[in-house]
């Protein structure tokens, strides 16, 4: 099969230095399509790997995938050392270096105006998690003791019945507390940071803990205001850890969740048309603008 280019961000060719980085492989060299101030640090990459035989179960297969994704990110963070990036999704091919060179001459200023914002700054994310057994306890065993009388004339039977309004009590005013703690973090955090995005909450803990996602979020920070940012969430973290809800940061990251939509797709591997489309000279992956 032909080679085809793994694109792994876009930066200002101004910034970067000759780069001894290798590409996916870890032998294949680090290549870069320039046009005016701008690159594509990219690789070659032989498109069996992606579309031939066997590449669907090497994509589904976690170990076959992880080293993939984790070389992906490295490049990113050596780049990101030197110059903004614009990142661009594991799996984003290119046909040729004459095509992506297209992209950045007819979306340069986008991209250039892109660069510009996010200079200096880094991309962080901010996920909220609780413990609802933990947060209910504590509040629960209080509540329970102001009202030991009314309970204990109760027979044992029915003295459960008598606690579960209780509960449903309790389990009301920690939504409440749950939202107001978000809400007076994520005002603190934005004082820090030039944009924000909400996602999708994360799944459960896969760790066996039982805690639920409850934010995610997504700020850019300037590199000077990392220190407060942090503080903010350690302050917050002291406030309500022992009540069951703990807030985790994660960064430096490229600017994922703030990148504008160019013309390209991920390559989806489970789809052997894409090496159809390649061979007749109209790769699936690439839209032109």
């Amino acid at each position: 099969m032909p080679e085809s280019l793994y694109l792994f961000c876009l930066a200002r060719a101004s910034l970067l230095p000759p780069l001894a980085e290798t590409g996916l492989d870890g032998r294949s060299p680090l290549l870069l399509a320039v046009y005016r101030d701008l690159a594509a640090v990219c690789c070659a990459v032989s498109l069996e790997e992606f579309c031939g035989p066997g590449a669907s179960s090497r994509f589904k297969d976690r170990f076959q995938a992880e080293p993939r994704l984790s070389r992906h990110q490295e490049v990113l963070q050596t780049v990101m050392r030197h110059s903004p990036v614009l990142p661009v999704r594991s799996g984003t091919l290119i046909p040729s270096r004459e095509q992506l060179v297209k992209i950045l001459q007819v979306h340069h200023r986008e991209v250039v105006r892109f660069l510009e914002e996010v200079a200096g700054q880094d991309e962080w994310a901010v996920q909220g998690w609780l413990s609802r057994a933990k947060a209910l306890k504590v509040p629960l065993t209080a509540r329970l003791a102001w009202e030991p009388r009314r309970l204990a004339q109760l027979a044992p039977g029915r003295r459960s019945l008598g606690e579960r309004p209780l509960e449903s009590e309790v389990e009301q005013e920690q939504r409440g507390w749950i939202r107001q703690a978000c809400r007076e973090l994520a005002a603190a955090l934005q004082d820090c940071a030039l944009h924000c995005r909400n996602h999708p909450l994360p799944p459960k803990s896969g760790n066996g803990d039982g805690r639920e996602g409850v934010v995610n979020w997504a700020f850019m920070v300037p590199r000077a205001a990392v220190g407060a940012f942090k503080f903010h969430i350690e302050a917050a973290n002291r406030r309500h850890r022992a009540s069951g809800l703990v807030f985790e940061c994660f960064g430096p990251r490229p600017p994922y969740s703030f990148s504008p939509a160019l013309p390209w797709m991920p390559f989806d591997p489970p789809r052997s048309q894409a090496c159809i489309q390649h061979e007749a000279n109209k790769p699936r992956w690439f839209q032109s603008g």
